[in-house]
């Protein structure tokens, strides 16, 4: 829309990855070195993690445009909260190999038969698993098997797993120990700096072809980083829209107020959208089983279905405070049978308002005390 106005021959900051618009940043350059090290070593995992929008999936992207596709095999998995069998599917599917109906054994045979056949005509595979931190453990322990498969001695698969912070969580846990020791490089890409913030835009403009338009005032630059963290794609979504209210008011120098009043546009369109849709916590009870006086609360899920959100310290105050034993409790619920049920629902019912008489007992004791001190 405001390409021609500046003279771009392309739209600058898109928000979709753009290899030929890579910008090596400290931390990109290095976390760059590290898929060229792991690349070139063949052999283990490699793992780089960013923030949403820090550039990850364009750095990936890039490499796979470096690399010579004569003789390396590449599979391309975005995954999703499937369980390890479907994430071993995922793979089988994304190096081209038949998967469907066959079960776990022949799956596995069939992938070792591939990569065999790939490394014996000099090729190697190579698998890029994005938005690894949506993998569950044991899809991690599947990729680590398959990490396995040797012809000679010369490894079959490496795997480039590239997520958000949250994945290096799960792999701190006890249980992703082997797997932690067949990590050959790992890094993370944090946000831009100030300097870097600035070269970006710079360096994004000069690959839309921009000639000295637009201009910038130098503090426009400062106030742009703080706005967007030095998270690229959120500089790309501000630095849109600047572009796009120059234009509308016929400027090709853009200043702090600019950059301000797009911020003040942006958090507004934010406020006004509508907020993500929550439902209570169901715990599974209906709503004629015992409340629990006030350490539950009930509510409606989307199908109708009445769920209770409990207060589990609260409940355990009470119960303590009426000398029952929450385990002991927990126990005769688990063995309900249904003949039985209405009957010890309705004992424990009895209980908790036997709880209620005793407390207002006291109550009335400890005023008449009261009473009593001050006459």
């Amino acid at each position: 829309m405001y390409e021609a106005f500046y003279g771009l021959s392309s739209k600058p900051f898109q928000l979709s990855p753009d290899p030929s618009f890579y910008f090596g940043s400290k931390q990109h350059r290095r976390a760059k070195a590290y898929l060229d090290y792991g690349v070139l070593r063949s052999d283990g995992f490699i793992v780089i993690t960013g923030e949403i929008g820090a550039g990850k999936t364009t750095l990936v992207r890039g490499l796979l445009d470096s690399l010579n596709r004569s003789n390396v095999v590449i599979g391309n998995v975005v995954t999703t909260q499937l369980d390890a069998e479907d994430t071993l599917r995922l793979v089988g599917a994304a190096f081209g190999v038949r998967v469907k109906d066959l079960p776990k054994s022949e799956l596995l045979m069939a992938l070792e038969a591939f990569f065999v056949s790939e490394a014996s005509r000099g090729k190697r595979c190579l698998l890029i698993v994005d938005e690894a931190q949506n993998l569950t453990a044991r899809a991690v322990e599947e990729l680590r098997m398959l990490s396995n498969f040797q012809f000679g001695n010369q490894s079959l698969l490496q795997t480039f797993l590239v997520g958000q912070p949250e994945f290096r969580a799960i792999l701190q846990r006890p249980e992703m120990e082997q797997f932690r020791q067949r990590i050959a490089a790992s890094c993370h890409i944090g946000p831009l700096d100030e300097e870097d913030t600035r070269r970006y835009i710079e360096h994004r403009l000069r690959c839309a072809g921009a000639d000295g338009k637009p201009t910038f005032d130098d503090e426009a630059f400062s106030t742009l980083h703080i706005a967007s963290q030095g998270i690229p794609r959120r500089i790309n979504t501000l630095c849109d829209r600047l572009l796009l209210l120059g234009f509308m008011a016929e400027r090709t120098h853009l200043t702090v107020a600019d950059v301000e009043e797009v911020v003040a546009d942006l958090s507004r369109e934010s406020a006004f959208a509508p907020p993500p849709a929550t439902e209570p916590v169901t715990a599974g009870v209906s709503a004629s089983g015992a409340a629990a006086g006030s350490g539950a609360r009930q509510g409606r899920s989307a199908e109708g279905e009445v769920g209770v959100d409990l207060d589990v310290g609260l409940l355990r105050r009470q119960l303590g405070a009426a000398g029952l034993d929450a385990g002991a409790l927990s126990e005769e619920l688990a063995g309900l049978g249904l003949d039985g049920q209405d009957a010890r629902l309705q004992r424990i019912e009895d209980s908790l308002l036997r709880l209620e008489r005793i407390n207002q007992q006291t109550l009335a004791l400890l005023q008449k005390l009261v009473g009593a001190v001050r006459s």
